[in-house]
Order: structure tokens, then sequence, then C-alpha cells
């Protein structure tokens, strides 16, 4: 099969739109991911289609639109998500972070890679293989909100049941040419202490937690260890880590007084192989030792637990992307790792779907100042897209 029919520039004008919308979820300021949900809403219209439109929180809805076959056959989903990280300090950035202005074939702008260059993506592949003919089955396009953050839109998504039937996900995040079938598993953790207030002239009337807290780093790292050794190294993932990132003894803190309690956050990445539910005991009963040598008390709170995922290449989806990858860009299909999360991993994890992550963009860009996405690579994932797409709704996964 030749090239789907994409117009070059109603994609890349659409893309700095979308990338032009503060969609920070910031709403002291007046900013959630609306006026892009907006914006993608308008754009399915345009192209025949009749989203639904879901409120996750107030201001933040999802964007769903099912585009039907002329025959029975697997459903695909496209996946992607609205909102984007702060763009910090506009003084550290060369260009514009709402800009999307375009320079020597870049697109820069915050969003741009990570991932609004996914979702125009997505909508204009979709589009190209409903206007190609007619094809099997069905494309479920999804943009939801909050995966920067916890993730409320894909959980919304799965709740909802719109997970329901779907054979295979597309998640269109920035790889840099990379077909991901294996992400890193995250759990956030809090560990809280709990002393006894005193003055600081008079220690032993208290029970100080921060000692105990520097314990829990010093844990955190001892256990980091451990599985690195234990576990190895993934050659898409790299190590498993155990990280602290805020240590904290509360707004009340001050320099003359021992306070009651504090806390801190470690965040912890993991690759298959390492066992959440075994890595929670574990911290468990170090805790336990702590809390028996320094008489403070010490909780763990588990914020977030997000396992590792693993589709085998074999899997139709990922044959279709790779068969597609090689059609567009004429070089043999590279397969990585997603080096976060995705909501991906809430697809798999909770509704049981094949999850291939591979979208514009480099990996590593994301989240940066001068964030960009090549113009070029925007259009041929587009042409990826529509290609995989094709590929495994008719079952012809070996080539396109």
């Amino acid at each position: 099969m030749g090239q789907f029919v994409i117009d070059r520039d109603a994609l890349v004008a659409f893309t700095q739109e979308l990338v032009r919308i503060p969609s920070v979820n910031r709403p002291e300021d007046g900013l959630t991911e609306q006026p892009a949900a907006d914006l993608v809403a308008g754009r399915m219209r345009a192209f025949g289609w009749d989203p639904t439109i879901e409120e996750v929180a107030p201001g933040r809805p999802n964007v769903i639109a099912v585009v039907e076959g002329a025959s029975p056959g697997p459903t695909l989903l496209f996946e992607g998500h609205t909102d984007v990280v702060t763009e910090g300090d506009p003084q550290a950035w060369s260009h514009p972070p709402f800009g999307g202005e375009i320079v020597d074939g870049r697109l820069y702008g915050r969003g741009s890679a990570d991932m609004k260059s996914g979702v125009a993506a997505m909508l204009y592949a979709t589009a190209a293989v409903a206007q190609a003919g007619p094809f099997p089955g069905r494309i479920v396009v999804a943009a939801l909100v909050d995966e920067e953050g916890m993730m409320l839109g894909v959980k919304d998504f799965v709740a909802r049941g719109h997970a329901q039937g779907v054979d295979a996900a597309i998640v269109c995040e920035p790889e840099e040419r990379e077909i991901c079938t294996v992400q890193k598993g995250a759990m956030r953790l809090r560990v809280v202490a709990i002393g006894r207030m005193a003055h600081g002239a008079m220690p032993d009337h208290g029970v100080n937690p921060l000692p105990a807290l520097a314990r829990v780093v010093e844990l955190a790292a001892t256990v980091e260890a451990e599985l690195q050794a234990s576990v190895g190294e993934h050659q898409h993932l790299g190590l498993t880590y155990v990280t602290p990132t805020v240590l904290s003894a509360g707004s009340a803190a001050q320099m003359n007084v021992i306070p009651r309690e504090g806390w801190v956050a470690i965040d912890v990445r993991t690759i298959p192989g390492v066992d959440h539910a075994e890595l929670r005991q574990r911290l468990l009963k170090g805790l336990e030792a702590i809390q028996d040598d320094t008489r403070v008390a010490l909780a763990l709170e588990i914020v977030e637990d997000r396992p590792p995922t693993e589709t085998d290449v074999d899997e139709p989806v990922v044959r279709a992307v790779a068969a597609a990858h090689e059609h567009v860009y004429q070089e043999p299909a590279q397969y990585g790792g997603v080096p976060g999360t995705t909501d991906g991993t809430i697809l798999w994890r909770d509704a049981g779907i094949p999850v291939v992550v591979y979208g514009p963009g480099g990996k590593w860009i994301a989240h940066q100042a001068d964030e960009y996405v090549e113009v070029d690579d925007i259009v041929a994932c587009a042409q990826v897209y529509a290609h995989a797409a094709h590929a495994f709704l008719t079952g012809a996964t070996g080539a396109t």
C-alpha cells in the first residue's frame, strides 16, 4: 500500500494551535485542559465524527471518538493526553513556551513533543484511514486529561467502560522512532514520622523524627542497591531506582524547635522482575527496625502504584507498528522502553490491553525548556499510525 492522504499543512497548523494553548493544570491561574479538549473535539467534528466529552474534574474533560469500520473486526485505540507540565521560567526559553513557532524545521513549545504532536498525528491518521475506504473493526481515538498527574483521565476512561472490547492500544507519546513495548513501573511513597515536639535547647524532652527520616533515606539507598544487584539491568529500561525526592518537617518548622512530625517522599521506578508487593514488605520491615531503634512512629503511605508493563513483540499491534515504521521511514524497526509511565500503564494494568508506545519527538526533550518536535517527524508518524491501524485492523501485520 502507498501513502495515506494526510494534509501536511493542516496537520502541522493544528499541532501549532494545540501547542499555543497553555493546557497546564493550574486552576488557580484559570488554566486547565478545557480549551485543548475543545479544539480536539472541534477537529473531530470537522472529520465527521461524534465525540463524547466527559468531565473527569472541573474543566478537565476527556474527549473520545469512535470511528466505525464497514464490517466486524478488531478494535484499535489511539490514546494521547491534552495536559502539559509547567513551562517553568519563560526566560529560560529561546522561543515562547506557548508560541508554537517553527524554526529550521522544528516546532517549539511546551507540549510540542509531550505530546500534542502525537495527539494531532493520531487524529489525522485516523481520518486518513477512514477516507481511504472501508475497513473492518473500529478505531477509538481518545484525548485524555491528567496524564502528567495522577492519570485521572485514563482511570476514568477505563471506569466508564470505554476500554471494554479494545484489542490493542497505540499510545502516541514521544519515543524518538523507537517502538516501546516495555514501560517502567512507578511507586510513589510517603513515609510519615511522628515524634514529640520539644524546645531545641532541651532535646531530651522530645522525640526527634528527623534522625529517623535520615535512616529512612538510608533504607531507600539500601533497598535500591539490593534490587539492582538481584534483578539486574533491563536492556531497554535500565536499573530499578528508589529515590528520595522530598524531605519535610512541615510548614510549622522552626530552627529552635524539634518538630513533632516530618515526612519523606520516595519515587520508586521498577523494571519487569520487581514484585511491588514484595518491595513494600521489604520497606515495611526496614521501617519497623528504625521505629524500634528511635521510638519514632513511622507509617508508609502508598500514594500511587503502577506496575512495569511488557507487551510481547509478537503481538499483532507491535508487528503492525514495526511494519508501518519500516515502510514509512525505510529503516529497520528499533525497539525500546519508556523510562517513565504513560496512560498505557493503566490500560495494561486495569484493562489487560496490549500496549505499544510510539510517537513523534525525542523522549529526552520532554519537560525541558525549548521543548521541540521535528515537523517532518509529526507527518511521518501520522503515516505510521495510518499504516499500523490499517495493518492491525485487516490482519496484515506482516507487511504494510
